[in-house]
């Protein structure tokens, strides 16, 4: 069975071409849409490991301040600090009176 193309009316030129050209943009968008569930895919794993990371690293700083204090707190200073004997004119030493 032979078909003949020069029996075809323009008007199923213009069909034919319409559907191809549907195909070629369905193609391109379920191509686009493929690339962007591939790209948000890997931008959230991309977050938690980010997240991850940042909150490792503040829980490091956290810790180690909190190692810092602690130890700080515990440290004896060998010496003893000398007091300072305050002139003063009443019971309460450096007490500075304004316009009084």
């Amino acid at each position: 069975m032979n078909f003949d193309f020069t029996a075809l009316d323009s008007a199923t030129y213009v069909f034919i071409g319409t559907l191809l050209i549907a195909a070629l943009l369905v193609a391109f968008v379920a191509a686009a849409a493929f690339a962007a569930i591939i790209l948000i895919g890997a931008m959230s794993t991309a977050w938690y490991v980010v997240k991850g990371v940042l909150v490792t690293l503040v829980q490091g700083i956290n810790f180690g301040w909190d190692r810092l204090v602690h130890h700080a707190g515990q440290v004896e200073i060998p010496g003893d600090f000398q007091t300072q004997i305050a002139p003063s004119t009443g019971s309460y030493s450096r007490v500075a009176l304004k316009d009084s």
